[in-house]
């Protein structure tokens, strides 16, 4: 199975910083119209997808659409802009990056830190703190506050391109899952249960969006759509790879926010064996999804699992993907919707 790289490279371009994920919210609701019966908007943003089914149950399925990115803090006497990062950022990603600040209209501006020539012999031997990087827009203070102001958001600069079998581009986290979704359900035929596709917002603040649209669907099962380590790179032992990238979709068996139900591990297993798709088990040692926000925000709990996308280089703007996985995850979760009544969901 082929994957759409125009689609995928039209969701993983868009801005979405978390809490401003306006750009992709109008962008997933134009594509998702087609395919579902409703599509509503609740107060976080948060885009709720409803593919009716025949019979009385609900499945609830979370992709997020922020990405990680910055928040303006200050602007200096000389026009350079202080920041807050929002989301979870490695110091040493950002040097020699361009950055779009979404202001009064977008402009590039470049991360800028201590140049190397007039650092100490001290500072050379250590990683250059988050709270040393400034944003450089090449323009006075006068200029740079017709534009910008305290409170905008800034992204990250970076198209996809092809390498080989795989994608690269800012954001597969996780736009590659919000592609995943629209996929799914574009493609989705028969399904028993109402399928409630949510594309969230908030996740990489901490799963707030996923949290408030399980709190009101009150699904009966969850599954979370989201990247995870591929850490098959040079000096890595097998026991730290997490996933490898082209050995199919993960089954997620935990992270550090969820335990996954063992009935959705052994029907996601079972599934992926039936209709011979590739795939492979995934134990995340640090990071959550929003799979924790369904499983828990539910009375009673939601029976929940996560399809997870191997990719390496996360939270970087070089973070890449093989096809091949993609496809493969398309296929699972469309398989797992179709077939999820005919699974014995009893303790056992």
């Amino acid at each position: 199975m082929s994957i759409n790289i125009k689609l995928l490279k039209q969701t993983c371009e868009i801005a979405g910083a978390p809490s401003h994920e306006q750009r992709v919210r109008e962008f997933v609701i134009k594509e998702m119209k087609p395919y579902v019966d409703e599509i509503s908007v609740d107060n976080m943003g948060n885009v709720v997808c409803l593919r009716k089914g025949k019979k009385n149950k609900k499945v609830m399925i979370a992709a997020h659409m922020d990405e990680i990115g910055f928040m303006v803090s200050h602007i200096d006497e000389n026009g350079f802009l202080r920041f807050v990062p929002l989301g979870g950022f490695d110091p040493k990603t950002l040097t020699a990056q361009r950055v779009i600040v979404h202001g009064k209209k977008d402009i590039i501006g470049v991360m800028g830190c201590k140049p190397i020539h007039v650092m100490t012999a001290e500072e050379r031997t250590k990683p250059v703190p988050l709270t040393d990087y400034f944003i450089d827009l090449g323009m006075p203070k006068k200029e740079v506050e017709k534009i910008v102001s305290v409170g905008n958001t800034v992204t990250r600069e970076r198209e996809l391109i092809e390498m080989g079998n795989c994608v690269n581009c800012k954001s597969l986290d996780n736009r590659v899952s919000v592609f995943i979704l629209i996929e799914t359900m574009k493609n989705l035929k028969n399904n028993p249960y109402d399928v409630y596709a949510v594309f969230t917002v908030q996740e990489e603040i901490g799963i707030r969006g996923a949290s408030v649209s399980a709190l009101k669907i009150q699904p009966d099962f969850g599954f979370g759509l989201d990247i995870t380590i591929a850490f098959d790179v040079p000096g890595a032992k097998e026991h730290e790879k997490i996933t490898e990238l082209g050995k199919g979709t993960a089954i997620k068996i935990m992270d550090t926010s969820v335990v996954c139900d063992y009935r959705m591990i052994e029907y996601m297993k079972q599934t992926a064996i039936k209709h011979k798709i590739k795939w492979q088990t995934e134990i995340l040692t640090g990071g959550g999804t929003d799979t924790a926000g369904i499983q828990r925000m539910t009375a009673g709990g939601a029976i929940s699992g996560c399809i997870s996308i191997p990719t390496r280089h996360v939270h970087q703007v070089i973070e890449m993907a093989d096809k091949d996985d993609i496809a493969a995850s398309i296929d699972l979760l469309r398989n797992c919707l179709q077939d999820i009544d005919k699974y014995d969901w009893s303790f056992k």
